[in-house]
């Protein structure tokens, strides 16, 4: 891990287009300013994994429930 000192107002370059900014310092607190194309999803770690672990749940569907699920969103797809 790359451990970086900044302070207010300074900020740090990931590749070419993602700049995080210390926006605030509060205690022990720091606030972040981030910087990123759209296509670059940025998310808290808790958020990041939530998202992950609710993926992994989706994949792991029952292959007859998914089966009957995309048979109905087809039979949606057809009535528009």
């Amino acid at each position: 891990m790359l451990v970086l000192s900044r302070h207010r107002d300074e900020s740090i370059i990931i590749g070419d287009d993602v700049v995080v900014t210390i926006v605030d310092i509060r205690g022990d607190k720091v606030r972040l300013g981030i910087q990123a194309p759209q296509d670059v999803p940025v998310h808290r770690q808790e958020v990041y994994e939530a998202i992950k672990r609710e993926n992994e749940k989706s994949a792991s569907l029952d292959p007859a429930v998914t089966h009957a699920l995309e048979a109905a969103h087809g039979a949606r797809a057809h009535l528009s």
